[in-house]
């Protein structure tokens, strides 16, 4: 059992330990970028991450190890994997049993890793109120098992232990099986126990496809339309959800998510959305339209439906899964460990810079997300998730039963910078910026609470979206457009920039730059206001925004006229005294 992590109060300052904070995630994401992790190929620096991991998730949990040392369970999964058993303090851990019997788990994990595609096995990655949220690819095909089988029974020597145990999964009454029926029950009979064992009842299942088809041959399958219903007892839910290459549109876009919509008329997309009617009847949806839905909100009513789902079984918990488990699914992952942890629901005692490390580190590095290919692809999906933040600081994502009190801004989307907008509109003039300001700033935030650097900056965010305009719609993109000016806020700073940057003028009456406020950009202090959810994600988005513009960088498509992206990521680096090691292209 790895110790807790060293109190910050060992020489440094609140400062200084925020800078090295800082580096250590440039320091990750720069890795991340370059390599792919793999658990034979360890090196120095990600034994250093693997550490940290731990220490992280050992300030708020007693934890158990599954070991996977040189990948021998999973090539792709943790060398550790954390099997979290309950929530405790540094002081508490000595203080209570183990409630798992890691040896059994263990076993369960080897015997099932081949039900799953890549062996990427069932694996419990976040723990909330007693219930496992888990992780894994979808169910292999005939193919990849008998491929998977055969390889393991010629270099076993010639016997796999894998099937024997005194404990089978009964035939039918004095039914004969084909060969394929036997194997698909003992391997996926082995997959359900390990299920049971960790007390999931419901699989959310992220597939476009019913069964993932290459040349001709279908080399996934999933529990939906496994012929035996083998999963009946579970409550399954399809909720397609686009794959990483749709992410290339997103960042073609200028990252512009807002009024991208998925083509569902594609040949391969054949999985429906599904979801049973207790969950329908009590979320305020309407999920026969979802496929006129835009990327943020898509995202979005699925995230709400992801948190729904663990807040209404006290019992239970959830698996999450796409394909091979290594792109949507540490999108939806990593936003749940996000959320929850904004509603101080989960890692308690972390700050924004350590929660961010973690669900990078372990959530998608350590997990084998592959970000170099990624990248070289133009797939922008880890960018976009955390960047998705400012899309879900509304209490409506909260698990809080208890809403904030004292604010009549309840359940309310709006950020500073829109409610000076609205201020400024409800006066009729968006032109006599100066005159209006203070007394604007005094009625939103309280004039004492701001700096005069802040309201400066503010003062520049609210001006530069003055001249705000819709998002210009890609003509190779099956395009919903919005007009919802409430949800204006939600509009990309890149797509604002490419907007504004339009102009026949760049400069205002002020002597402003009319640019967008930079997707990086997040004022450092906040107004009183803000819900601690709201300032909590917006501190996690503006760490990670400042380490991605320094070392991987945003990258046009296309050469613009505007320049908007390094121009934006150029202010941005001005503004925080930050200077990328990138070229931004």
């Amino acid at each position: 059992m790895m110790a807790a992590s060293p109190s910050a109060a060992g020489g440094f300052s609140a400062s200084g330990l925020s800078v090295r904070k800082s580096e250590e995630i440039e320091s990750l994401i720069d890795l991340f970028s370059k390599t792919q992790y793999r658990a034979k190929e360890v090196t120095h620096r990600v034994e250093v991450i693997e550490k940290h991991c731990l220490e992280l998730f050992a300030r708020d949990y007693k934890y158990s190890v599954i070991q996977n040392s040189n990948g021998d369970v999973c090539g792709h999964y943790p060398r550790q994997i954390v099997f979290l058993e309950y929530e405790c303090t540094d002081v508490e851990k000595d203080r209570f049993e183990s409630t798992v019997q890691i040896s059994k788990l263990q076993d369960l994990v080897n015997r099932s890793k081949l039900a799953r595609c890549r062996g990427r096995f069932v694996c419990p990655v976040i723990l909330y109120n007693g219930k496992h949220i888990c992780r894994s690819s979808t169910l292999a095909g005939w193919g990849e098992l008998y491929g998977r089988t055969g390889y393991n029974y010629i270099f076993s020597g010639g016997s796999d232990d894998m099937w024997t145990g005194s404990e089978e999964v009964p035939e039918d009454d004095g039914t004969v099986r084909n060969g394929d029926s036997q194997l698909f029950d003992k391997v996926r009979g082995h997959d359900i126990k390990l299920l049971r064992y960790l007390s999931v009842r419901y699989i959310c299942d992220l597939m476009v496809e019913n069964k993932k088809v290459k040349f001709g041959l279908n080399v996934t399958s999933s529990e939906k339309v496994d012929k035996a219903q083998r999963y009946a007892d579970f409550t399954l839910l399809s909720v397609p959800y686009p794959g990483c290459e749709f992410f290339k549109d997103y960042k073609d876009r200028d990252y512009t998510a807002e009024g991208l919509v998925f083509n569902w008329n594609q040949d391969y997309v054949d999985a429906p959305l599904t979801i049973p009617v207790c969950f329908t009847q009590n979320l305020d949806i309407d999920w026969t339209q979802y496929q006129s839905w835009d990327l943020v909100e898509q995202t979005q009513n699925y995230l709400k439906l992801l948190l729904h789902i663990i807040n209404s079984d006290d019992e239970s918990g959830l698996l999450v899964h796409c394909i091979s488990g290594w792109d949507r699914t540490p999108l939806f992952v990593s936003l749940l460990r996000l959320s929850l942890w904004a509603d101080g629901a989960v890692h308690a005692s972390l700050e924004p810079a350590e929660i961010l490390y973690l669900t990078i580190a372990y959530d998608w590095f350590l997990f084998g997300h592959m970000l170099p290919d990624r990248l070289s692809k133009g797939e922008e999906i880890f960018f976009f998730c955390f960047n998705f933040l400012k899309h879900i600081v509304s209490e409506k994502f909260s698990v809080k039963k208890q809403r904030r009190k004292n604010s009549h801004f309840k359940d309310s989307d709006f950020t500073v910078e829109d409610l000076f907008q609205l201020k400024l509109r409800d006066r009729g003039s968006v032109t006599s910026l100066s005159s209006e300001f203070s007394l604007i700033t005094e009625e939103v935030c309280g004039a004492s609470s701001l700096n005069n650097d802040t309201v400066d900056l503010l003062s520049s965010q609210v001006q530069a979206t003055s001249w705000r305009k819709g998002p210009t719609s890609s003509p190779q993109m099956v395009v919903w457009n919005k007009q919802n000016p409430v949800d204006e806020h939600l509009s990309h700073p890149l797509n604002e920039a490419r907007s504004s940057s339009s102009s026949s003028s760049n400069q205002s009456e002020h002597g402003i730059t009319r640019t967008g406020s930079s997707p990086l950009a997040v004022p450092g202090r906040r107004c009183p206001f803000l819900s601690e959810r709201q300032a909590r994600l917006e501190s996690v988005r503006e760490v990670f925004l400042a380490a991605y513009s320094s070392t991987v960088g945003l990258k046009s498509s296309a050469p613009s006229p505007s320049g908007a992206i390094s121009g934006l990521l150029e202010q941005f680096a001005r503004g925080v005294g930050l200077r990328g090691t990138n070229a931004i292209v």
